[in-house]
């Protein structure tokens, strides 16, 4: 795997640098106060200096001797515990529509990501309004909250009427595998690091840190989801789409990008295989 990483990685680090150079011009374009902060030596001076700089800092005010008032910043407006039509949903509304979503039996039937009690939750957004109720103001507002039970590799979606507080649709469907969430993300990284097929992974990482890698947190992660494609894996992934598989993108924090990209985690089976074809 490190002589893979090896060939690939000087080209992802040379377009990293030249995104950086980018990233970098921008920065000095963009970012007030980085020109002319030092007025020595030919900055500009004179009576109006001190009203430039405020009007440059945003506004701020300058005394009679020219030094700069503080500035005022407005605190984030409080969020209540309801949104009005389509309105993002609030914190409450989500812990609501949770709560809701699931009745007891229902939750200790499933299992997570991690083998806990309790489908592993992927996803809470305010639904469409239905087609009879789009122009009117006062419809009511829905959640629609998506589960993933890898007890059975099952998708579970339920849509909940925020008025009314009842369930009015549930969908259940096999096959269907839409992106990882976070926990997922870092279960993968997790048992990779853990796989003797993560070794590669592990050594790329101490010869890019001088570290040991022991844990996600130490990466910054993408993901993939992954199916089966017959004849271009081992047999171990066969059942990648009906089961939850995933590939990882993996980058050093601030540092560089490790090429991981040939090897599978069944987080169904919790295995991890590399692609052979």
């Amino acid at each position: 795997m490190r002589t893979t990483v090896r060939r690939h990685l000087g080209k992802v680090v040379a377009g990293t640098a030249i995104a950086v150079a980018a990233t970098a011009v921008m920065v000095g374009i963009t970012l007030p106060g980085t020109a002319g902060a030092d007025d020595k030596g030919g900055g500009t001076t004179g009576p109006g200096a001190g009203q430039n700089a405020a009007q440059a800092a945003g506004g701020q005010r300058a005394d009679a001797a020219g030094a700069v008032a503080p500035g005022v910043v407005e605190g984030a407006p409080a969020e209540g515990d309801r949104g009005h039509g389509r309105d993002p949903l609030t914190d409450d509304e989500t812990a609501r529509v949770e709560r809701i979503a699931l009745s007891r039996q229902q939750f200790n039937a499933a299992q997570d990501v991690d083998g806990d009690r309790g489908p592993q939750r992927l996803g809470v957004e305010l639904a469409e309004p239905r087609a009879d109720e789009v122009d009117e103001p006062d419809a009511p507002r829905r959640a629609e909250v998506s589960f993933y039970d890898y007890r059975n590799d099952t998708l579970l979606t339920k849509t909940v009427n925020l008025d009314t507080g009842k369930v009015e649709a549930t969908g259940v469907q096999h096959g269907v595998q839409p992106p990882l969430g976070p926990a997922e993300q870092n279960e993968v990284a997790r048992l990779l690091i853990a796989d003797p097929l993560g070794a590669g992974l592990k050594a790329d990482y101490k010869d890019a840190t001088g570290k040991v890698l022991t844990s996600p947190g130490q990466l910054q992660l993408a993901s993939m989801v992954y199916r089966a494609v017959p004849g271009a894996e081992p047999a171990v992934l066969d059942k990648c789409g009906e089961h939850r598989c995933a590939r990882l993108l993996t980058k050093v924090k601030n540092g560089p990008w490790i090429d991981t990209r040939s090897l599978v985690v069944d987080l169904s089976t919790r295995k991890v295989a590399r692609l052979t074809g």
